[in-house]
């Protein structure tokens, strides 16, 4: 669903590969929302402008560019422009309660309460950049499952680590080497699937978050990474036989040829037709 009013812009959707998880990506000019709450949590980032709200009763708050939003749900709040003249751009999502309280388990390791954010406003930039880059690719449909479920859960678990008002202590990620050799095997074998990491945790019975920091521990590299890298190296393979870029891109696993060709060179440093013709000259 998209909407455009003067300056303003809409784009809510939900991501089916995610529970349907809701997400907006807006800018605002002259919208005004009024006193409401969410069944849900509405986590996000500002990234133009500032927008000002009202929080519970009374409180005045100010979310300039470069802030996070956390309200908690059944907070109630408003929304509006802080500047009428820019308004303010963000991209928000807005996850079940339900999900925060498993991702701040499965951190622990045990059953934990749900979370609480006790600042409506969170000032982290290194955090903030994340939960941006995380917005695009959620809003990319090609993006593929085992990267938007890795970046989902690690946003959720270093919010609620870093700003949560109980923030649990990390487990060590020592002693699951074998189960890390095991998702490498698995990686390797099934690389031109569309890979979700739901299945590597049932494959395993580690939890997405223990997975992830785990194996990242043990490769350097997050899973989905890693699945890429895997695919690169299968690619130079099927090059140098002169197959088609297109159809290498295709039979590696990526959705297209841009997407091959900006992976191939993230990796090597030149584009899958200068390694084909031998021609990698860049000066």
């Amino acid at each position: 669903m998209k909407l455009r009013k003067q300056n303003e812009k809409v784009h809510f959707w939900r991501e089916p590969l995610l529970g349907d998880l809701e997400l907006l990506h807006a800018k605002y000019v002259t919208h005004s929302f009024d006193r409401h709450a969410h069944e849900e949590f509405a986590i996000g980032v500002i990234y133009s402008g500032a927008q000002a709200l009202t929080y519970r009763r009374s409180e005045q708050l100010l979310m300039p560019s470069g802030s996070i939003a956390a309200i908690n749900p059944a907070e109630i709040h408003t929304g509006y422009a802080a500047n009428v003249e820019d308004g303010w751009a963000y991209r928000m999502l807005y996850p079940a309660a339900e999900l925060l309280q498993e991702v701040a388990s499965e951190v622990a390791d045990f059953r934990c309460d749900i979370p609480f954010f006790p600042e409506p406003v969170i000032f982290d930039q290194g955090l903030a950049h994340q939960i941006f880059q995380m917005h695009c690719a959620l809003e990319n449909p090609h993006t593929p499952v085992i990267e938007k479920e890795t970046y989902l859960f690690s946003i959720l678990s270093q919010l609620i680590l870093r700003h949560a008002d109980s923030r649990p202590v990390i487990p060590s990620v020592s002693g699951k080497q074998p189960m890390i050799q095991c998702i490498r095997d698995y990686l390797v074998a099934n690389y031109q699937r569309n890979i979700s990491l739901t299945e590597l945790s049932s494959l395993t019975n580690l939890s997405k978050f223990h997975l992830c920091r785990s194996f990242q521990a043990a490769m350097g590299l997050p899973p989905h990474a890693y699945l890429n890298l895997i695919r690169v190296h299968r690619a130079k393979r099927l090059l140098k036989l002169g197959i088609p870029i297109s159809q290498v891109a295709l039979d590696v696993g990526f959705y297209d040829q841009t997407h091959f060709t900006k992976r191939f060179k993230a990796v090597l440093g030149f584009t899958p037709k200068q390694y084909a013709t031998g021609t990698a000259r860049m000066y």
